[in-house]
């Protein structure tokens, strides 16, 4: 009979690694939590994008490296002029009620080395394209860089996610308590629409909404998604 032995060093090796539920990943895991035991809904709209892109690149050329703007800024523009016209999804879940907030501070979801951080960005509806393009640069590399103080974090009204980079058609994001919706913005890409009864290439985004039914209903989160549909797919000259 033959005996095989086994090399400890390369046993342990062979390890399953444990990330423990501490610190940061511990703070993610429990805020997550509590946002999908909200009653939440989610709904989706696609969105043509072409005239969005026209203008980024008319932005861009006339901008710099410090605030060449980005579809993220042009979605955080369109959602900050929503949340502005449709304030019940500008709110807060707080114990007893909810809150309406006075300013538009809209937290932009962040990857960072092993978790995700939401820097806020304060009065968003009162910021242009092009300044929101400089701000969430700043935020993010310094998100990045762990140098942003804690207050950089607090004060948010709203999330926005943008997973586009990485190539996804559509996701589902949790909320962020104790706000009452997030907006999850997936991949630009060339899909088949309709047009005067034509099916031609347009460049295409979805755009999904979760939001707190404790707070607000369908009907107004609805009208609220579209409003940002509208604002991107007829953008202001920039």
């Amino acid at each position: 009979m033959t005996t095989l032995l086994t090399d400890p060093a390369s046993e342990a090796a062979r390890q399953p690694e444990r990330v423990p539920l501490k610190g940061l990943r511990g703070a993610i895991a429990r805020n997550m939590t509590a946002g999908w035991q909200a009653p939440r809904v989610a709904m989706a709209v696609d969105v043509d994008m072409t005239r969005t892109l026209a203008h980024l690149e008319t932005l861009r050329a006339q901008s710099t490296a410090e605030d060449r703007p980005t579809v993220t800024a042009f979605v955080l523009h369109a959602a900050a002029a929503a949340l502005r016209a449709h304030p019940r999804m500008n709110a807060l879940m707080r114990e007893g009620g909810i809150e309406l907030a006075p300013r538009v501070n809209v937290g932009l979801a962040v990857s960072i080395d092993g978790g995700l951080a939401v820097p806020v960005i304060h009065d968003a509806d009162t910021l242009s394209v092009r300044q929101l393009s400089a701000h969430t640069r700043v935020l993010a590399t310094a998100a990045r860089g762990g140098t942003l103080p804690q207050k950089a974090f607090q004060g948010g009204t709203f999330t926005v996610t943008n997973l586009g980079m990485t190539g996804i058609d559509w996701f589902s994001p949790i909320l962020n308590p104790p706000q009452v919706g997030i907006l999850g913005v997936s991949r630009v890409a060339q899909r088949p629409v309709v047009r005067a009864g034509q099916i031609v290439p347009a460049s295409m985004t979805t755009l999904t909404l979760v939001f707190d039914h404790r707070a607000i209903d369908g009907h107004p989160a609805a009208l609220f998604l579209d409003e940002i549909r509208r604002l991107l797919e007829e953008p202001a000259q920039p």
